[in-house]
């Protein structure tokens, strides 16, 4: 997060600690956006598939049926971030951390709803293939972004909640230029038709998709957190957290690039599907695959050759060099995978899979991964190295799992299923959304 990266180049490192470890807490007991980030998920499944099929009035129909869903679920997560300090405290965290965690959360609390409204706009507009736009804003709110912290917390001295409530600020300001562009812009004239009570029906089949979306995304992320957390109570807990750190910043870095190739192709995926293109939506498969592939075969070599430079950005302690330098082969593995995963995922939100995947990471990830990276983290003397592995098994088990259902798809059938969902979802007398997956 900037803010944090801003307070920890000054004299509020110990802030900076509170807000981290407040963020990777709540992270993993689900009480944040992420939730609303895999929910959004169904908006690119049904609005991509809307676009490809030429439905463009029902798209901003599935927006406002999307948000309507996200503010309910900002509602629910107002209660965790108000009483986030008795959580913290039952979670193990000290008086003191828990303390200024909540004022840090209650600070967030503008953001959160600021999240439920642009998740699903933002996915609205990547379903057109509007992208340029959408970059430029982020940039734009970023920037000023940047700038508001380090005025709000070095300047005006308002430490915590002067940096949440700039957080909130700042994605507000995201939220209007969103809104704007959508309200004026020509390109969203046709899937953006003005506000529609008809909203409002079909709201419990869409939710069990978005509830799938939501479940799906979060297990896959909370998954990555667990092995920080599980890291610091192995022997040696500090240099084990350190070294484990870099590493996971390195690989959220690459994720984060893969994540836009995921997005790239489940757009395409549920396009073409809705615009009945079966041949062409299994090659866009082929052709993301395959480009994710040699990227991340590029990224895996610059780990594999510059693992001490890397390490040295962050550090100049010889013992957490020694211990990144240790894992980086396990690094390049997972950036490797992180080639194929994310985008089998995004082909799985295009094609409106994600209960049946939400599944496969249930037990690919927690059932087998998490345990054997616990025995081998505990019972053996790999330490973080066999937590790390015990990942990388349940992400490969999850991959080859996505490969397989990949491979046997019949596109045609897709093709079919897609057009029985528009079909439905824009039935004036029964405005529903049926989630074949």
């Amino acid at each position: 997060m900037v803010w944090a990266t801003i307070l920890k180049s000054g004299d509020w490192g110990k802030m900076a600690q509170w807000i981290e470890g407040f963020r990777n807490q709540m992270n993993v007991e689900g009480a944040n956006p992420t939730t609303m980030l895999g929910m959004a998920s169904a908006v690119q499944t049904v609005c991509g598939q809307a676009y490809g099929a030429k439905q463009y009035s029902a798209m901003g129909i599935i927006c406002q049926r999307a948000i309507i869903l996200h503010l309910a679920a900002a509602i629910l997560l107002t209660f965790v971030y108000w009483f986030s300090g008795p959580i913290l405290i039952l979670m193990g965290q000290s008086e003191s951390i828990a303390d200024q965690g909540q004022i840090f959360a209650r600070g967030l609390i503008l953001q959160l709803y600021a999240f439920a409204i642009s998740c699903p706009m933002q996915r609205f507009l990547q379903a057109q293939n509007i992208v340029n736009p959408l970059a430029m804003m982020s940039v734009g709110v970023f920037l000023v972004h940047v700038l508001l912290t380090w005025l709000v917390v070095y300047v005006l001295e308002y430490a915590l909640l002067g940096a949440a409530l700039t957080l909130g600020f700042s994605w507000w300001l995201l939220v209007i230029m969103n809104g704007l562009y959508i309200l004026f812009s020509p390109n969203c004239k046709e899937t953006w038709t003005g506000f529609s009570w008809k909203a409002f029906g079909g709201i419990w089949p869409y939710f069990k998709l978005t509830l799938a979306s939501a479940v799906m995304l979060c297990l896959e992320i909370w998954y990555n957190q667990r092995l920080v957390l599980i890291s610091g109570l192995i022997t040696n807990p500090t240099i084990s957290l350190d070294s484990i750190s870099i590493c996971m910043n390195y690989l959220n870095w690459d994720m984060q690039f893969m994540l836009g190739l995921s997005t790239a192709a489940s757009v395409r995926v549920s396009n073409e599907l809705g615009a009945g293109h079966p041949r062409v939506a299994k090659f866009s498969v082929f052709v993301v695959n395959g480009t994710s592939i040699l990227i991340s075969i590029v990224f895996s070599a610059i780990v594999l050759i510059f693992k001490v430079g890397l390490s040295m950005l962050f550090t100049s302690d010889s013992e957490v060099i020694e211990a990144v330098s240790e894992l980086t082969p396990l690094l390049a593995i997972s950036v490797f995978l992180n080639g194929v995963q994310p985008i089998l995922s995004g082909v799985a939100i295009g094609s409106g899979w994600q209960a049946v995947v939400a599944y496969v990471n249930l037990a690919a990830y927690y059932i087998i991964g998490l345990p054997i990276g616990c025995v081998l983290g505990f019972k053996s003397s790999l330490g973080v190295a066999g937590i790390w592995w015990g990942m990388i098994i349940g992400v490969l088990l999850q991959t080859l799992t996505l490969i397989i259902l990949t491979a046997k798809t019949n596109w045609n059938a897709e093709v079919a299923k897609a057009a029985h969902r528009l079909r439905t979802s824009t039935n004036d007398e029964n405005p529903e959304l049926i989630n074949s997956a």
